[in-house]
C-alpha cells in the first residue's frame, strides 16, 4: 500500500490490499476502494463511493460528490458505485443522486477518458467508452459496450443501448436502441457491424440484428408494425427481442433514422462483407 503523506483520508475508509493514493486526494467518510486501486494526485473521492478492484482514477477526477441539481440536501444517503477494472480518466466528474437511497453507477471495465462528466443517477453500463468533453445529464442510461465518441452531449433520462456507436459532436434528446449507429448529423445511419464483430457476434447474429435495423428505420413502417415484423421474423432471437423491447419502453422517443436512407428504404446491403 502507497499513501502519500499529503493526502487526506478520513477515518473508517476501507482500504483493498495495495491502493495507491497520490499527493492531496481526498476521500471522504464511508467509502470503500477495492484491492490494487490506483487514486491519482487531487483526486476526490466523495462520501457513500465504492471503487471496485484495480480501477485507476486520474488527476484532478471528482468520483462521487453533490450533484448539481436544486432538490439536492445535505445529508442525503445516495451512494455512488464504480466497478472493477474502470478507468476514470483526468477531471471526470461523477455525481451521486440527490435522492434518498438513489444510485449513481459506472460498470467494469469501463473507460471515461478526460472531462467526460456523469450527471447525477447516471447508470453507465460495462465495458463503455466515453471519450473526451461527453457530458451525461442526470438519470442517463448506458448499456454495455456502447461506444460514445468526443463532445456528445446527452438530455436526462435518455438511455443508449448495448454496443450502439454515438459519432462526435451530436446532441442525443431520444433514446439509440441497441446496436445501433447515430452519424454525425444526429441520425441512426444503420448497424453498428465493427462493434457487433469485435464483441463477437457471428454472422447469422449480425445478419438478424441488420434486417432488424433496416425494418425499424428505413422501411417507412410505424413502430409497432416495424416491432410486430421483426418479432416474426424472428422468433426466440435474444439479440432481437433486446432491441425490440429497448424500444417498447422508451419513453423520449427514438432518435431517427437518415431520411436519404429511408428515401432508398435500405441502410445497407442486407449481405454481410
Amino acid at each position: 500500500m502507497a499513501i502519500h503523506p499529503t493526502a487526506v483520508i478520513a477515518p473508517g475508509v476501507k482500504l483493498g490490499k495495495d491502493v495507491h493514493v497520490g499527493p492531496y486526494a481526498v476521500i471522504e467518510p464511508d467509502c470503500v476502494l477495492g484491492d490494487n486501486c490506483w487514486i491519482d494526485a487531487h483526486v476526490k473521492i466523495g462520501r457513500w463511493t465504492t471503487v471496485g478492484a484495480r480501477t485507476r482514477i486520474y488527476f484532478g477526477a471528482l468520483v462521487g460528490d453533490d450533484p448539481q441539481d436544486h432538490r439536492f440536501k445535505e445529508g442525503t444517503y445516495a451512494p455512488t458505485v464504480i466497478g472493477c477494472d474502470t478507468t476514470i480518466r483526468e477531471y471526470v466528474t461523477i455525481h451521486r443522486s440527490p435522492f434518498e437511497g438513489k444510485v449513481t453507477s459506472v460498470g467494469d471495465g469501463t473507460l471515461l477518458m478526460a472531462f467526460v462528466h456523469v450527471g447525477h443517477d447516471g447508470r453507465i453500463g460495462n465495458r463503455v467508452t466515453a471519450a473526451n468533453h461527453t457530458a451525461f445529464s442526470g438519470h442517463v442510461i448506458v448499456e454495455d459496450g456502447a461506444v460514445i465518441s468526443g463532445h456528445v452531449l446527452v438530455h436526462q433520462f435518455c438511455r443508449i443501448g448495448a454496443l450502439a456507436m454515438i459519432g462526435a459532436r451530436t446532441i442525443i434528446r431520444q433514446d439509440i436502441p441497441p446496436y445501433c449507429m447515430l452519424a454525425e448529423n444526429e441520425c441512426v445511419c444503420g448497424p453498428n457491424v465493427v462493434g457487433l464483430r469485435r464483441a463477437g457476434f457471428d454472422n447469422a447474429r449480425r445478419f438478424a440484428i441488420r434486417k432488424a435495423v433496416k425494418t425499424f428505420f428505413f422501411r417507412g413502417l410505424n413502430a409497432a408494425n416495424a416491432i410486430e415484423e421483426i418479432l416474426s421474423e424472428n422468433p426466440g432471437n435474444g439479440d432481437i427481442e433486446h432491441f425490440a423491447a429497448f424500444i417498447r419502453a422508451t419513453e423520449r422517443g427514438i432518435m431517427p433514422g437518415d431520411p436519404k436512407l429511408k428515401a432508398i428504404g435500405s441502410a445497407d446491403n442486407e449481405e454481410e462483407e
